[in-house]
């Protein structure tokens, strides 16, 4: 206590703030440990009311014809919860593409856009037209197959260049007065 005595006003109101939230902290996760006990057991409670209520004893019987009879009710049993299951499953698809198209119709009431995340998808043509036009159409894509082919002409200007040969050639000829010379005869 001699430490605390020598802590001046400020101090020892904020040790003391702190103090008190840890021990309501504390109270009240020793309330929450006491609500979800009580929360289990009442789960538990209702599991087995409703196995007792829903799920009777099962009775073997001793002959076979009361153990047939016997198949045959639970059969019946679980058909009639496998169609309950059914219904229930469409209905809950139902309600989700509901919800998103209502998510939708607010999105787009309120001007903002969610774009859905997009993938790259590597397709060549003919698998693309395949998704979409099914596999019923036989359509071949072959781009390659359609290009026309054109046939290369020899123009007088393209003999010349293979003719022409050797490069160095062509400039020690043209080097000096007579090359300029035999370039404007040739020209005229």
């Amino acid at each position: 206590m001699y430490h605390l005595s020598k802590m001046s006003g400020p101090q020892k109101r904020n040790r003391a703030i702190t103090a008190r939230r840890q021990h309501l902290k504390s109270v009240m996760l020793q309330i929450a440990a006491t609500e979800l006990e009580k929360e289990e057991s009442r789960r538990e409670s209702e599991k087995q009311n409703y196995l007792s209520e829903h799920c009777p004893p099962l009775h073997i019987p001793g002959s076979m014809s009361e153990v047939q009879e016997l198949c045959k009710q639970l059969h019946a049993k679980i058909d009639a919860a496998e169609e309950e299951k059914y219904d229930m499953e469409v209905k809950v698809q139902k309600s989700s593409k509901e919800l998103e198209d209502m998510n939708q119709k607010l999105f787009d009431l309120r001007g903002k856009f969610k774009r859905p995340p997009l993938r790259r998808v590597r397709m060549s043509a003919d698998a693309m037209l395949k998704a979409l036009l099914g596999s019923k159409h036989k359509v071949c894509m072959d781009l390659r197959a359609n290009l026309k082919q054109v046939k290369k002409e020899d123009t007088e200007k393209e003999r010349d260049l293979r003719d022409v040969g050797d490069w160095r050639k062509n400039i020690e000829e043209k080097s000096g007065m007579e090359g300029r010379k035999k370039m404007f005869e040739s020209e005229s």
